[in-house]
């Protein structure tokens, strides 16, 4: 139970004791202010209304009632019935302690693991990944890394687009490269394969009829068919994993699960959907009406899952692949890792998979949606020609950017150590960029910002890191080797602290929320409050060995999170800058 959990379950206790109803919420906050203590609790107001009480009345009523033991050093109460919670210094240093000991920095782990299935990433076959999947990607990524950290069975799902009418016409183009002896390595440069393949459908008839065949083909199971397709998906995927490898994120083959996947249960899920009265014919096609959902007349929205020519759609696909996932993965919960404007699709599709019986209400269906990434003129991120930009020149540009800077602030580097660091920052960089910033909103893609060696960025938070573990190789002590207790009698120990004890409450709520830019903005305080520890604070030359010893466990607790943060992020980081 992390500090915020064990004081708001103390002073619910407190609250019921005083008279208050029993669902009371003592709504326990981090302080803004110092002179606010470390947290407060803001729930006296409602429950004293609820109560026909003074809120200052009922709050001094519980704290008379609350037991804290050895928590907190002082409770106050402040205006109208704030309680201000100053807690225990000896109490926070308990919680280093056990922090620095635990290789899990004594996160509160989950009682009941759960199976997690997470949608992220979803490139197309016979498409290169472009900027427009990155935010997928990482984010996706850094929720699998943070619930598997946790203990979780996490299922990561790429669901890959891999089915569809365009194969005919990809099908027909690969026969044509390879009857012309074309090699295999032209689909390296996969848009222009794309853009040639649609090229020759649109300007030559004979070909668009063959390609229009082999979808028929493809989807009654063809084995040429299948084997050509099968190509198609192998180079693609085969590509995009040298590029999650590139990224430093977790996808590999066997996480691919592509459209195709559901395929053959579409047919009986339509049947069973007309059966159960909930899909009716209309205009030729099978839809779905909801009355939760009105279009601009007022009238239930319609959802499409056969159209006319029997072709099925994304909905119908994706109805398939929730039911999948509860039957064949029993997921306990599935995360989407999807743009917001697919967030009116999926609750479409979930409503339908409520109302079918195909997941139960208790499985939680989560869309974790996402802004757009912005250029500076404030539109979508394009090169200068207005292409979309492809992921790799993306990161390709980041490095060749990272090489310049970390050459000029160390000159000395080379070789291997040189490339480890490059690669570190340059993809750090672009991530963090990404992560540190609220999902749900748009953002501006700046390099200069990104690879600044200030403010809130990977190579601050990387630099951070370097700079404690210089201090044990100056030290000639490790970790390991700390004996004796932490003691904060500095105010800027105890702020640092107190901070790092907050790590538990920050990890528990981004793994609900899927909200990296907390845990970025925590390792931002967290760096930031070290070096004004280390300003203020000397810790080698401290006055005392068991000052020194105390302080090089803060240092010690302070390289642990952040890099135990940073891999949570999908960020690396290294021992030199």
């Amino acid at each position: 139970m992390n500090i915020q959990q064990l004081l708001s379950q103390k002073i619910s206790q407190a609250m019921v004791a005083a008279g208050a109803d029993a669902q009371c919420d003592a709504l326990v906050k981090p302080s803004a202010k110092v002179q606010f203590g470390d947290y407060q609790a803001n729930g006296i107001m409602a429950a004293a209304k609820k109560l026909g009480l003074p809120p200052r009345q009922l709050a001094e009523k519980v704290i008379s009632l609350l037991d804290l033991n050895d928590i907190a050093e002082k409770v106050e109460i402040a205006g109208p019935g704030f309680i201000n919670i100053f807690l225990n210094k000896t109490w926070i240093a308990e919680q280093n302690e056990l922090a620095l000991k635990d290789e899990k920095l004594n996160l509160t782990l989950p009682t009941q693991k759960q199976t997690i299935v997470i949608d992220y990433s979803a490139p197309n076959v016979a498409k290169e990944m472009h900027v427009g999947h990155l935010r997928s990607t990482i984010i996706g990524d850094a929720s699998v890394r943070i619930l598997s950290f946790l203990g979780h069975n996490v299922i990561r799902a790429n669901h890959v687009g891999d089915w569809g009418t365009q194969f005919g016409m990809l099908i027909a183009y690969l026969e044509k490269m390879q009857n012309e002896n074309a090699t295999d390595m032209a689909l390296a440069d996969l848009e222009s394969f794309y853009r040639a393949a649609k090229k020759h459908y649109d300007e030559d008839e004979q070909f668009a009829e063959k390609a229009r065949n082999y979808v028929v083909k493809l989807q009654g199971g063809d084995s040429y068919c299948r084997d050509m397709w099968r190509k198609l998906v192998d180079i693609t995927m085969t590509q995009n994993i040298a590029t999650y490898k590139r990224l430093n994120v977790t996808l590999s083959l066997e996480d691919t699960m592509g459209e195709s996947i559901y395929n053959s249960m579409l047919p009986s899920i339509v049947a069973d959907l007309k059966q159960k009265g909930l899909a009716v014919e209309s205009n030729g096609a099978i839809v779905v009406f909801l009355d939760e959902f009105k279009n601009k007349e007022g009238e239930p929205m319609g959802v499409i899952i056969q159209k006319r020519d029997g072709g099925y759609l994304y909905a119908t696909t994706d109805i398939a692949c929730a039911k999948y996932r509860y039957e064949k993965l029993h997921a306990d919960r599935i995360l989407y890792y999807t743009d917001s404007r697919q967030h009116q699709h999926l609750e479409q599709v979930w409503l339908i998979v409520h109302k079918a019986g195909y997941v139960p209400e208790s499985l939680k269906l989560e869309h974790h949606m996402f802004g757009m990434i912005l250029g500076k003129d404030g539109k979508p991120f394009k090169t200068r020609s207005g292409d979309t930009v492809k992921l790799n020149d993306l990161l390709d540009e980041a490095t060749q950017r990272a090489t310049t800077l970390i050459k000029s602030k160390n000159p000395d580097l080379a070789g291997d150590e040189l490339a480890q660091v490059v690669d570190a920052v340059a993809i750090g960089s672009v991530k963090y960029a990404d992560l540190s910033k609220n999902r749900t909103t748009d953002y501006v893609f700046d390099w200069d910002n990104m690879l600044s060696f200030e403010g809130n960025t990977a190579p601050y938070l990387q630099y951070a890191y370097t700079r404690v573990l210089s201090i044990f190789r100056k030290s000639a002590i490790t970790a390991e080797q700390l004996t004796g207790k932490i003691h904060l009698d500095h105010e800027k120990e105890r702020a640092l602290a107190t901070r790092l004890a907050q790590f538990d409450e920050i990890i528990t709520t981004v793994a609900s929320e899927g909200t990296p830019h907390l845990l970025c903005a925590y390792l931002y305080d967290i760096a930031t409050l070290f070096s004004s520890f280390y300003e203020n604070c000397p810790i080698l030359a401290a006055e005392s060995e068991t000052i020194k010893i105390s302080r090089l466990k803060l240092a010690a607790l302070t390289a642990k999170t952040l890099k135990t943060g940073l891999d949570m992020l999908g960020i690396k980081t290294v021992e030199k800058m």
